[in-house]
């Protein structure tokens, strides 16, 4: 009963969030037990470029680390807001959900290369956190029992969470700006006078997703809900 009940919760995930968060799960546990090393994994141009090692593009965004709290606190964080979005803005926009992981993958991999991070999954999880918290600005966050503030300081109390752990600030700093220009791009530009959409989902991912057709009896809590979230329960 216990394994069908995990697995009817988990396949009530949201495709991307599921297959994303599942890809950073697997990825650590193999490290873990030694299976595969974080050499293998960490973006590398020359070994891209020169030794074609094309998946370096792609698990760089899979890695935050061994077991342990950073590991917790980014996996909690990106299965939170990434369903949120799923489930909320983009609702019943799969495709154009996978090409905004795309199009936020594709410019940080380009900031890499001038600021030498290795790896960019914490970066991501600030991103997807940064769009949520600009399209949910008026929800309240409770910080540890600590802070009260809007939805839209969220990232930046992060980004200061994560500098007293001693993370480098430049990889926080990277996923609130390559938040800020895709939501401008998406959610801002298009609407003032002389506006027009400039990311265009391509037809390929959308016919790659016309077959995840929403389940009609799937009932997800409204988007807003869980943005109360008490963070020191």
């Amino acid at each position: 009963m216990a394994y069908q009940s995990f697995q009817q919760e988990y396949l009530q995930i949201p495709i991307i969030t599921r297959s994303y968060t599942t890809a950073c799960v697997l990825t650590t546990v193999a490290v873990q037990l030694d299976l595969i090393t974080p050499f293998q994994l960490y973006f590398n141009p020359e070994a891209v470029i020169k030794k074609y090692q094309i998946w370096r593009l792609f698990t760089t965004f899979l890695f935050f680390g061994t077991f342990g709290f950073n590991f917790l606190f980014n996996i909690i964080f990106t299965h939170r807001y990434c369903r949120m979005l799923e489930e909320g803005t983009f609702r019943g926009r799969t495709a154009d959900f996978f090409f905004m992981f795309v199009f936020g993958g594709t410019l940080m991999i380009i900031f890499a290369l001038f600021v030498n991070l290795l790896f960019l999954g914490q970066a991501f999880t600030i991103m997807l956190v940064y769009i949520w918290s600009r399209r949910n600005p008026y929800v309240r966050m409770n910080f540890f029992g600590l802070l009260n503030f809007q939805a839209p300081y969220l990232p930046w109390v992060l980004l200061a969470f994560s500098v007293l752990l001693g993370n480098a600030v430049m990889v926080d700093l990277m996923g609130i700006v390559v938040g800020h220009i895709y939501y401008f791009l998406e959610f801002v530009f298009p609407n003032q006078p002389g506006g027009f959409y400039i990311l265009r989902t391509p037809g390929i991912i959308k016919s790659l997703f016309e077959a995840l057709a929403d389940d009609e009896n799937y009932n997800p809590p409204p988007e807003d809900r869980p943005g109360g979230f008490n963070w020191n329960e």
